[in-house]
Protein backbone atom coordinates (compact mmCIF):
# COMPACT_ATOMS: atom_id res chain seq x y z
CA UNK A 1 0.00 0.00 0.00
CA UNK A 2 1.46 3.57 -0.96
CA UNK A 3 0.38 6.10 0.78
CA UNK A 4 2.36 9.02 -0.71
CA UNK A 5 1.20 11.34 -3.22
CA UNK A 6 3.47 13.33 -6.00
CA UNK A 7 2.36 16.61 -6.44
CA UNK A 8 2.86 18.24 -9.48
CA UNK A 9 1.08 22.29 -9.70
CA UNK A 10 1.04 23.05 -13.33
CA UNK A 11 0.27 27.03 -13.46
CA UNK A 12 -2.20 27.91 -15.86
CA UNK A 13 -2.48 25.44 -18.79
CA UNK A 14 -4.67 24.41 -21.54
CA UNK A 15 -7.18 22.35 -20.32
CA UNK A 16 -6.69 19.76 -23.35
CA UNK A 17 -3.08 19.20 -22.16
CA UNK A 18 -4.27 18.84 -18.70
CA UNK A 19 -6.49 16.38 -19.48
CA UNK A 20 -4.53 14.13 -21.83
CA UNK A 21 -1.75 14.16 -19.07
CA UNK A 22 -4.12 13.14 -16.62
CA UNK A 23 -5.20 10.50 -19.05
CA UNK A 24 -1.59 9.25 -19.41
CA UNK A 25 -0.99 9.24 -15.67
CA UNK A 26 -4.37 7.34 -15.40
CA UNK A 27 -3.28 4.64 -18.36
CA UNK A 28 -0.13 4.02 -16.78
CA UNK A 29 -1.71 3.10 -13.28
CA UNK A 30 -4.25 0.95 -14.75
CA UNK A 31 -1.55 -1.03 -16.31
CA UNK A 32 0.91 -1.57 -12.97
CA UNK A 33 -2.73 -3.04 -11.90
CA UNK A 34 -3.20 -5.00 -14.39
CA UNK A 35 -0.05 -6.24 -14.81
CA UNK A 36 -0.18 -6.94 -10.82
CA UNK A 37 -3.06 -9.22 -11.08
CA UNK A 38 -0.92 -11.22 -13.59
CA UNK A 39 2.15 -11.53 -11.82
CA UNK A 40 3.53 -12.35 -8.62
CA UNK A 41 5.84 -9.54 -8.02
CA UNK A 42 4.04 -6.81 -7.04
CA UNK A 43 5.09 -3.18 -8.48
CA UNK A 44 3.27 -0.23 -6.01
CA UNK A 45 0.97 1.99 -7.40
CA UNK A 46 1.43 5.88 -7.51
CA UNK A 47 -0.57 8.28 -6.53
CA UNK A 48 -0.50 11.87 -7.91
CA UNK A 49 -2.04 15.55 -7.47
CA UNK A 50 -2.44 17.63 -9.85
CA UNK A 51 -3.29 21.32 -9.06
CA UNK A 52 -3.92 23.80 -12.32
CA UNK A 53 -5.66 27.21 -13.73
CA UNK A 54 -7.20 26.38 -16.84
CA UNK A 55 -7.69 29.38 -19.18
CA UNK A 56 -11.61 30.23 -19.54
CA UNK A 57 -13.30 26.65 -20.44
CA UNK A 58 -16.56 24.65 -20.25
CA UNK A 59 -16.82 21.17 -20.18
CA UNK A 60 -19.76 18.75 -20.36
CA UNK A 61 -19.64 15.80 -18.34
CA UNK A 62 -20.92 11.71 -19.92
CA UNK A 63 -24.42 12.27 -18.38
CA UNK A 64 -24.28 16.02 -19.38
CA UNK A 65 -27.34 18.21 -21.55
CA UNK A 66 -25.65 20.50 -23.65
CA UNK A 67 -28.68 22.78 -23.74
CA UNK A 68 -27.38 23.59 -20.24
CA UNK A 69 -24.69 25.94 -21.83
CA UNK A 70 -26.39 28.84 -23.09
CA UNK A 71 -25.07 30.72 -25.77
CA UNK A 72 -23.09 29.37 -29.20
CA UNK A 73 -19.07 28.72 -30.01
CA UNK A 74 -19.71 32.04 -31.68
CA UNK A 75 -20.09 33.38 -28.30
CA UNK A 76 -17.82 31.19 -26.75
CA UNK A 77 -15.25 32.26 -28.94
CA UNK A 78 -15.90 36.43 -28.32
CA UNK A 79 -15.34 35.54 -24.55
CA UNK A 80 -12.17 33.75 -25.06
CA UNK A 81 -13.38 30.23 -23.62
CA UNK A 82 -13.27 26.68 -25.35
CA UNK A 83 -15.40 23.87 -25.14
CA UNK A 84 -15.21 20.08 -24.62
CA UNK A 85 -17.25 17.36 -23.84
CA UNK A 86 -15.65 14.44 -21.64
CA UNK A 87 -15.21 11.13 -19.42
CA UNK A 88 -16.39 12.27 -15.59
CA UNK A 89 -19.73 12.24 -14.51
CA UNK A 90 -22.02 15.57 -13.76
CA UNK A 91 -23.11 17.98 -16.03
CA UNK A 92 -21.37 21.47 -17.51
CA UNK A 93 -18.75 22.82 -15.41
CA UNK A 94 -16.88 26.14 -16.04
CA UNK A 95 -12.73 26.33 -15.33
CA UNK A 96 -11.27 29.71 -15.63
CA UNK A 97 -8.07 32.14 -13.94
CA UNK A 98 -8.96 32.62 -10.21
CA UNK A 99 -10.17 28.97 -10.11
CA UNK A 100 -8.19 26.25 -8.21
CA UNK A 101 -8.50 22.69 -10.02
CA UNK A 102 -7.23 19.61 -8.48
CA UNK A 103 -6.88 16.20 -9.85
CA UNK A 104 -6.26 13.86 -7.84
CA UNK A 105 -5.11 10.34 -9.91
CA UNK A 106 -5.41 7.70 -6.74
CA UNK A 107 -5.58 4.23 -6.50
CA UNK A 108 -8.13 4.27 -4.22
CA UNK A 109 -6.84 0.37 -3.02
CA UNK A 110 -4.34 2.54 -1.32
CA UNK A 111 -6.48 4.11 0.78
CA UNK A 112 -9.61 2.30 0.66
CA UNK A 113 -12.19 0.95 -2.20
CA UNK A 114 -15.54 4.02 -1.21
CA UNK A 115 -16.38 6.23 -4.22
CA UNK A 116 -18.69 7.83 -1.80
CA UNK A 117 -16.42 7.86 0.90
CA UNK A 118 -13.42 9.62 -1.52
CA UNK A 119 -15.86 12.31 -2.93
CA UNK A 120 -16.95 13.24 0.77
CA UNK A 121 -13.46 13.56 1.84
CA UNK A 122 -12.83 15.94 -1.22
CA UNK A 123 -15.38 17.92 0.22
CA UNK A 124 -14.14 18.17 3.30
CA UNK A 125 -11.07 18.94 2.39
CA UNK A 126 -12.66 22.05 0.74
CA UNK A 127 -15.17 22.55 3.97
CA UNK A 128 -11.94 22.87 6.46
CA UNK A 129 -10.11 24.98 4.57
CA UNK A 130 -12.77 27.13 3.73
CA UNK A 131 -13.57 27.54 7.85
CA UNK A 132 -10.07 28.73 8.13
CA UNK A 133 -10.87 31.83 6.32
CA UNK A 134 -13.97 31.86 8.63
CA UNK A 135 -16.55 31.20 5.55
CA UNK A 136 -19.25 28.17 6.77
CA UNK A 137 -19.09 25.64 3.86
CA UNK A 138 -21.61 22.64 3.96
CA UNK A 139 -22.72 19.78 1.59
CA UNK A 140 -25.89 19.90 -0.27
CA UNK A 141 -28.05 16.58 0.23
CA UNK A 142 -28.24 15.34 -3.81
CA UNK A 143 -25.38 17.75 -4.92
CA UNK A 144 -21.88 17.04 -5.01
CA UNK A 145 -19.50 19.95 -4.42
CA UNK A 146 -19.24 22.37 -1.61
CA UNK A 147 -21.90 25.06 -0.79
CA UNK A 148 -22.90 27.86 1.25
CA UNK A 149 -26.07 29.05 3.15
CA UNK A 150 -27.81 25.72 2.03
CA UNK A 151 -31.58 25.19 2.82
CA UNK A 152 -31.77 29.29 2.03
CA UNK A 153 -32.51 31.05 -0.64
CA UNK A 154 -28.90 32.40 -0.82
CA UNK A 155 -27.62 28.76 -1.55
CA UNK A 156 -24.60 29.09 -3.65
CA UNK A 157 -22.01 26.93 -4.80
CA UNK A 158 -18.22 27.34 -4.35
CA UNK A 159 -16.67 24.61 -5.43
CA UNK A 160 -17.90 21.81 -8.39
CA UNK A 161 -16.90 18.31 -8.18
CA UNK A 162 -16.79 15.47 -10.41
CA UNK A 163 -14.58 11.92 -10.99
CA UNK A 164 -14.20 9.17 -13.09
CA UNK A 165 -12.97 6.34 -11.49
CA UNK A 166 -11.64 2.37 -13.27
CA UNK A 167 -10.27 -0.43 -11.16
CA UNK A 168 -10.19 1.67 -7.89
CA UNK A 169 -8.00 4.67 -9.68
CA UNK A 170 -9.75 7.72 -10.22
CA UNK A 171 -9.10 11.00 -11.97
CA UNK A 172 -10.84 14.74 -12.74
CA UNK A 173 -11.79 15.83 -9.41
CA UNK A 174 -12.50 18.94 -7.79
CA UNK A 175 -12.69 22.97 -9.17
CA UNK A 176 -12.88 25.77 -6.08
CA UNK A 177 -13.19 29.79 -6.99
CA UNK A 178 -10.98 31.12 -5.60
CA UNK A 179 -10.65 34.41 -7.60
CA UNK A 180 -13.03 33.57 -10.36
CA UNK A 181 -14.66 35.97 -13.03
CA UNK A 182 -18.41 35.21 -12.09
CA UNK A 183 -19.77 36.33 -14.95
CA UNK A 184 -18.91 33.44 -17.02
CA UNK A 185 -21.05 31.30 -14.92
CA UNK A 186 -23.52 33.66 -16.10
CA UNK A 187 -23.34 31.26 -19.93
CA UNK A 188 -23.95 28.14 -18.81
CA UNK A 189 -26.78 26.76 -16.00
CA UNK A 190 -23.71 25.01 -13.07
CA UNK A 191 -24.12 21.79 -13.06
CA UNK A 192 -27.39 22.06 -14.66
CA UNK A 193 -28.91 23.04 -11.87
CA UNK A 194 -31.50 25.96 -12.15
CA UNK A 195 -31.71 28.95 -9.86
CA UNK A 196 -28.77 28.68 -7.52
CA UNK A 197 -26.14 31.02 -7.32
CA UNK A 198 -22.17 30.30 -7.80
CA UNK A 199 -19.81 32.41 -5.56
CA UNK A 200 -16.02 33.00 -4.79
CA UNK A 201 -14.12 32.80 -2.29
CA UNK A 202 -12.94 36.63 -2.64
CA UNK A 203 -16.58 37.67 -2.96
CA UNK A 204 -17.34 36.12 0.59
CA UNK A 205 -14.38 38.21 1.98
CA UNK A 206 -14.82 40.96 -0.04
CA UNK A 207 -11.31 41.52 -1.00
CA UNK A 208 -10.07 41.85 -4.33
CA UNK A 209 -7.91 39.19 -4.50
CA UNK A 210 -7.14 35.85 -2.09
CA UNK A 211 -3.33 34.56 -2.62
CA UNK A 212 -3.93 31.22 -4.58
CA UNK A 213 -0.50 30.04 -3.07
CA UNK A 214 -1.83 30.17 0.47
CA UNK A 215 -5.55 28.27 -0.97
CA UNK A 216 -3.69 25.79 -2.05
CA UNK A 217 -1.36 24.89 0.81
CA UNK A 218 -4.57 24.81 2.98
CA UNK A 219 -5.91 22.52 0.39
CA UNK A 220 -3.22 20.09 0.80
CA UNK A 221 -2.40 20.06 4.49
CA UNK A 222 -6.34 18.93 4.51
CA UNK A 223 -6.03 17.08 1.86
CA UNK A 224 -2.74 14.98 4.21
CA UNK A 225 -4.70 14.78 7.41
CA UNK A 226 -8.32 13.06 5.99
CA UNK A 227 -6.04 10.83 3.53
CA UNK A 228 -3.59 10.23 5.95
CA UNK A 229 -1.07 10.89 2.78
CA UNK A 230 2.65 11.98 2.44
CA UNK A 231 2.49 14.46 -0.28
CA UNK A 232 5.84 14.46 -2.15
CA UNK A 233 6.83 17.52 -4.35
Amino acid sequence: MNKKVELQDLGLKDYKETWDFQEELFQKTLAIKIKNRREETQVLTPNHFLLVEHPHVYTLGKSGDIDNLLVDEKVLAEKGAKFYKINRGGDITYHGPGQIVGYPILDLDNFFTDIHKYLRLLEEMVILTLAEYGVKAERSKGETGVWLDVGTPFARKICAMGVRASRWVTMHGFAMNVNADLGYFDLMIPCGIKGKAVTSLNVELGKKEVPMAQVKEKLLKHFSQLFEAEIIN
